[in-house]
């Protein structure tokens, strides 16, 4: 046996002995996993632990009701598996993500975990398993197969439901209050980036907050789907070794444990060998990091300058732009959020090759899914929240866009159904040709009146929708 210097105690399970810290909660299978998988410093994140021993708490409770617990065990369990919850022993959490595609050995660790913490408050022997085994109470009618997608599933919804959409609809509301603000500001809008005719800022505005409106919608229909969960199927979906209760049973105290609907899936063999519902949700993601990078992009552009470019807005000052350049302020937030972006659209990818690693009755990259799902979830929350509150919400319209107004050479559009394409075309091109107002060559080159001209070209009238 090897020698540890620090103190540890031995235990064993079905390969033999196992060296592990004396005062650690976790056993032998986490031991043997820390030394199986020394690949990196991720590890699941806080939802998913505390989902993970929501679902061993609830399953001790649904167990006991069935009179297949002891009330005693049940209780510690109980006690164990709330202080989980509640993250008091994350740092016995400590398998890497990159480990058994199952998830095994996390089911593992947290099963010991709780074990471990109820044995200690019936004052027994840490690593005893007894009175309270790991596999045989905690595990009880569970497999890793069916218990690490449920919490994939549930710590995603809870997440969803209580950081990413109170984000979202915040983000969508400074926008919105934003169009409101600007309605009265007449710009010129562009398409290919080249001038086009009038357009409100407010209406650009309204755009973006229908996008993260939008964006809503497709994330709550994920969150409808991340509802399924496989808890109830064991091994392969067959539910081998659970009462038939059971799922529906912990699913119902996990719904209202969290305040989201949890119900078991209908059909466990593609729940369990499948992870469509986690590759959907992960799409919503992406679609509405997708909407938050034209969004921050478009106000970045939209306020460059200060004087060298369109200045059709001022962002909030945050802090200096330049270390060697005096005075300079950049859109720091903005950029903050495209870089967000990029991570979830890169996450997604992630997604979607594992989730194409079904092998017949089991998906086997559960934990990295978990991790790009739940970091995807949590770094759209955060950043919408804070491009709301430090960007958005401070925007200014200047006067750049309306005086650019009547410059703008597409105001020759509201010419061509009085004098034709391709005489509105002639004049818009002589305009740009020598830097002149598409109503200075109109004059000349029409017999259309001035006041007709003024008709024609109102901008604010090209805007009316």
């Amino acid at each position: 046996m090897t020698h540890y210097e620090t103190p540890h105690r031995i235990e064993r399970d079905s390969m033999g002995e196992v060296p592990v810290p004396h005062d650690a909660l976790f056993g032998a299978q986490t031991r043997r996993a820390l030394d199986n998988f020394p690949i990196s410093n991720l590890r699941f994140p806080r939802r998913f632990i505390q989902a993970l021993g929501a679902i061993k708490l609830e399953a001790a409770v649904v167990n006991h009701e069935l009179g297949l617990l002891d009330g005693e065990i049940k209780d510690a369990v109980v006690r164990a598996a709330e202080e989980v919850v509640d993250g008091t022993h994350d740092d016995q959490f400590v398998v890497d993500i990159f480990q058994t595609g199952s998830g095994t050995s996390t089911n593992m660790n947290s099963n010991e975990v709780i074990s471990n913490r109820a044995i200690q408050l019936l004052d027994g022997e840490l690593g005893s398993k007894e009175p309270v085994h790991p596999n045989d109470h905690v595990n009880k009618g569970q497999s890793s197969n069916d218990v690490i997608p449920t919490a994939i599933h549930l710590s995603a919804l809870v997440s969803i439901q209580e950081d990413l959409l109170p984000a979202l609809e915040e983000l969508q509301e400074a926008l919105a209050e934003k169009s409101r603000e600007f309605d009265d500001v007449v710009k010129t809008g562009r398409t290919h980036l080249q001038d086009a005719t009038p357009i409100r800022l407010g209406q650009e505005f309204r755009g973006f907050a229908g996008q993260i409106e939008r964006g809503v919608q497709r994330v709550r229909k994920a969150a409808e789907d991340l509802s399924e969960v496989a808890l109830g199927g064991t091994a392969v979906g067959t539910g081998v070794n659970t009462n038939p209760e059971f799922a529906r049973r912990v699913c119902e105290r996990l719904s209202g444990r969290f305040s989201v609907e949890v119900r078991e899936t209908e059909n466990h063999f593609q729940a369990q060998s499948a992870m469509d519902a986690a590759v959907f949700a992960s799409g919503a993601l992406k679609t509405v990091a997708v909407s938050i990078m034209k969004i921050a992009n478009d106000i970045r552009w939209l306020g460059a300058g200060p004087r060298a470019n369109l200045a059709e807005i001022a962002l909030p000052e945050v802090q200096p732009g330049s270390s060697i350049m005096p005075g300079k302020v950049n859109p720091v937030i903005p950029e903050s959020a495209m870089q967000v972006s990029a991570q979830v659209i890169g996450n997604d990818a992630t997604v979607a090759v594992a989730g194409q690693s079904g092998n017949f009755q089991l998906n086997v990259m559960l934990p990295v899914i978990a991790l790009n799902l739940l970091q995807s979830i949590g770094l759209l929350a955060t950043t919408s929240a804070n491009l709301a509150a430090q960007c958005v919400s401070g925007l200014q319209a200047t006067e750049r866009g309306p005086e650019l107004v009547e410059r703008g050479l597409m105001l020759a559009t509201a010419l061509a159904p009085e004098v034709g394409y391709d005489k509105a075309t002639e004049i818009a091109k002589q305009a740009y040709k020598e830097d002149r107002t598409i109503r200075e060559v109109a004059r000349e080159q029409t017999d259309l009146s001035e006041e007709e001209l003024d008709e024609l070209l109102d901008a604010r009238k090209m805007t009316r929708v």
